[in-house]
């Protein structure tokens, strides 16, 4: 009978954050995948755990989770866990989850600390629409094409942060979005954890006379919805409506159906639409 993997979130700093779940977990199971094992060795020996562990890592996952695969594949049970929090959330846990979804490998999670949640209810943003989207990518093209995307984003913008890169990454946001409002959170649950409300101008300011320490979890505002509809009827109003009703015509939409949308994304009556409309035919 085949094993199964364990997905099991570990603390993001305070170790009082484990649950007896995932502590009872990574004593019965076989084999611990750990991130780096030299950093989960402290985690493993102060909870009296003596599994045996296993390195997976973002420069071997996929070759490790083949063999990972094997083994659960000849009854082994695995934990996967990361330097801190819950595996395949920025992490080559990911590749592990889809291997073993295509090997009907059976696959569980045992949840705890996530920061990104963590940073978001501390934030004083809108917790109801949200979107994570980690570390900003290292490629200069395809960073260049999210922060395009960012910028028409109405949900709160949840990113990760390295110290050393911070004030470039505070000065790209400033750039694509403009001034948002913006909460720093810096080594949450530990003993110097701190949450500081600001904006996206003023932190690129703060950290010109002040150097970043610690991993950062980066909460931005979104775009208002009263902002992004007004932008949207502008960019209407720069076509005529008899192209903006072929726009949506083209895509198979009928005619009642695209006056309807036309008139709703420039902010008139279906009616004033239809007499334009009316008026060209004449």
């Amino acid at each position: 009978m085949a094993g199964m993997l364990y997905l099991c979130a570990t603390p993001i700093g305070n170790l009082g954050d484990i649950t007896p779940r995932v502590v009872e977990t990574l004593q019965m199971v076989d084999l611990i995948a750990a991130e780096d094992t030299r950093n989960s060795i402290k985690l493993l020996n102060h909870f009296d755990i003596h599994t045996p562990m296993t390195s997976y890592h973002e420069y071997n996952k996929v070759e490790k989770a083949i063999d990972l695969i094997e083994q659960m594949n000849a009854g082994k049970n695995v934990a996967l866990i990361t330097d801190a929090g819950t595996p395949a959330i920025s992490d080559p846990g990911e590749v592990l989850v889809r291997m073993c979804q295509e090997a009907s490998i059976v696959v569980t999670s045992l949840p705890g600390a996530v920061a990104c949640i963590t940073a978001l209810t501390l934030s004083g943003l809108s917790t109801r629409r949200f979107c994570f989207e980690g570390f900003l990518p290292a490629d200069k093209k395809e960073k260049k094409e999210i922060l395009e995307d960012l910028k028409k984003e109405s949900r709160t913008i949840i990113l990760y942060e390295a110290p050393h890169h911070l004030a470039r990454t505070l000065e790209e946001l400033y750039e694509a979005l403009g001034d948002r409002r913006l909460t720093l959170c810096r080594e949450l649950t530990k003993r110097f954890e701190e949450v500081r409300p600001t904006t996206l101008c003023d932190a690129c300011a703060l950290l010109e006379n002040e150097e970043p320490r610690g991993e950062y979890v980066l909460v931005v505002e979104g775009k208002s919805l009263s902002e992004f509809k007004r932008e949207q009827e502008q960019n209407w109003q720069g076509i005529p409506i008899e192209e903006h009703m072929k726009q949506y015509e083209s895509q198979g939409i009928d005619h009642k159906e695209a006056m309807k949308r036309v008139a709703r994304d420039r902010g008139i009556s279906r009616r004033e639409v239809y007499q334009y409309l009316l008026g060209l035919e004449k």
